[in-house]
């Protein structure tokens, strides 16, 4: 098989370029100032034993490859970034003919839950990545994977539930290139326990480490929100325990010459300044159940608005404090 990474940031770069360096056919998808690095130079991937520099294949769109019958698609563009890229990629012909969307399987290696939905509507197999991956994209061309024994642990399944031998066939080579890759039969299970965690990122993104009382309380607030609207509409996750045990102690993060990871994926999108953050697929699902529901979401409607103002305005991460934000909260509540 050939991988096609659609979205060489931090997950998508780690992901392609693990198993490029076990011997994997791969093919990043990057643009801008990232593809003419990655070009040039090749990936720096830097990992807890050391950083690797890797030459691998990068085009900058669908019209620059041949699609082969062999090909799995992994979207690794954030939700917002869906549409478009899919889009782009399911009415491509594949040798032997026939489109990308009727005849190759498409991987949605992203965080929510939203995007394995946008994919079906496009491509008839899709499968669903439950993402544990600490991973950093902040320079053109580098990407920092800090996470040791294993880099991630990326649980696999078909959309909207089983298991078949091609997710079996990814998981073996994930699990070659450092990776655990379980193939449950409910991988969106795991993802909606996984959006419950990623709820703190526009908290993150918006004011900084969450390492005081107020910080924890608002992160709190949040999360129970999410756990409300999630048992209104009868979806069923991982919960924390089960999480725990899962990863257990081979995902431990380790600083990189010297320096800790900054932050997470939408205080990345802050600091390189892109303009648009995943807040509405995170933070916004749980407002969007919430409404569907009849269940009041202020902390999570605030968090997300909040966010993405600041990735409009070009804010940088941590300019808004804690009290600034639970009188907004406070605010929305009264409305």
């Amino acid at each position: 098989m050939r991988y096609i990474i659609i979205g060489a940031g931090a997950i998508g770069g780690t992901i392609g370029g693990r198993l490029f360096d076990s011997g994997r056919e791969v093919v990043l998808v990057a643009r801008g100032a990232h593809y003419e690095a990655l070009r040039a130079g090749g990936l720096r991937l830097t990992l807890p034993a050391g950083s690797l520099k890797l030459p691998v294949p990068v085009v900058d769109g669908p019209e620059a490859l041949e699609l082969r019958a062999d090909d799995v698609l992994v979207v690794a563009v954030k939700t917002q970034d869906s549409v478009a890229a899919l889009d782009a990629w399911a009415g491509r012909p594949v040798a032997g003919g026939g489109t990308a969307g009727e005849r190759l399987p498409v991987v949605c290696a992203q965080n929510g839950v939203a995007g394995e939905r946008l994919a079906l509507r496009r491509f008839r197999r899709v499968y669903g990545m439950c993402v544990w991956l600490p991973a950093s994209y902040l320079e053109p061309g580098s990407i920092e994977a800090p996470c040791t024994p294993l880099t991630g642990i990326l649980h696999i399944g078909r959309f909207p539930s089983g298991s078949d031998a091609l997710a079996e066939r990814i998981a073996a080579d994930l699990e070659e290139s450092g990776f655990d890759a379980p193939t449950p039969v409910d991988v969106m299970r795991w993802k909606y326990g996984k959006l419950l965690k990623n709820l703190g990122n526009a908290l993150e993104a918006t004011c900084g480490p969450l390492d005081g009382d107020d910080a924890r309380d608002v992160l709190r607030r949040a999360v129970a929100e999410g756990e409300a609207v999630l048992d209104a509409a009868g979806v069923d996750r991982a919960g924390e325990a089960e999480q725990t045990v899962a990863r257990g102690d081979r995902v431990q993060l380790r600083p990189l010459n010297g320096v800790t990871r900054g932050g997470g994926s939408s205080w990345q999108s802050l600091t390189r300044g892109t303009g648009s953050i995943e807040a509405d697929y995170l933070n916004g699902e749980i407002v969007l159940l919430g409404r569907t529901h009849g269940i009041d979401t202020p902390v999570n409607a605030v968090l997300q608005q909040t966010a993405n103002a600041c990735a409009r305005e070009g804010r940088r991460p941590g300019e808004f404090t804690i009290p600034e934000l639970t009188a907004l909260i406070d605010s929305y509540a009264r409305m």
